[in-house]
């Protein structure tokens, strides 16, 4: 009995949550944690704290916003394609890790498209080691990335063991 996939419709409605989510914490964190101010969650290791960020990934390329911009919207156009074109393998994992990027990148991308900055509240420390504060988009993307090495992986071994069984069947062949 061969298994139903979803509708690719469910990975687009994956990425929208991711985006909600992503967009609710934010506002949540502008109308409740004034910038800078820290709230302790787990001691000193994890703290919410609100600050703005005009740049990319821990805060490099500051004040860039016409550049993130363009590279955001030729990146999500490029998930969608890919999304479309992975969907027809019926590799999941794939499928779930593009979902959580192009959700994160349109929650990031809505907020320096409208705001010219986004929103980070996470943070963790490490000892005297601060981790550059994030948000909930940067933690889906991560996620996302994470997925895409371990389908990459997945495929990869998927392709040996086809590879192998393949060339047992050649020498069993050439024995007869």
């Amino acid at each position: 009995m061969q298994r139903s996939r979803p509708g690719i419709w469910i990975y687009y409605a994956a990425a929208l949550v991711v985006f909600a989510i992503d967009y609710a914490s934010k506002r949540w964190i502008e109308h409740s944690v004034a910038i800078d101010e820290q709230i302790r969650v787990i001691g000193n290791f994890f703290v919410i704290t609100s600050i703005r960020n005009r740049g990319a990934a821990f805060s490099i390329l500051q004040d860039q916003r016409v550049f993130f911009i363009v590279i955001t919207v030729a990146v999500a156009a490029a998930i969608v394609w890919y999304l479309r074109r992975s969907y027809h393998t019926g590799r999941t994992v794939m499928l779930i890790a593009l979902s959580l990027v192009l959700g994160g990148a349109v929650g990031n991308f809505f907020d320096r498209a409208v705001y010219g900055e986004v929103v980070d509240f996470l943070q963790f420390n490490f000892g005297s080691y601060t981790f550059p504060v994030f948000n909930l988009a940067d933690t889906a993307i991560t996620i996302g990335v994470a997925l895409i090495l371990v389908d990459a992986l997945l495929l990869s071994s998927q392709e040996k063991k086809g590879q192998a069984e393949h060339d047992e069947r050649t020498n069993e062949e050439s024995r007869v």
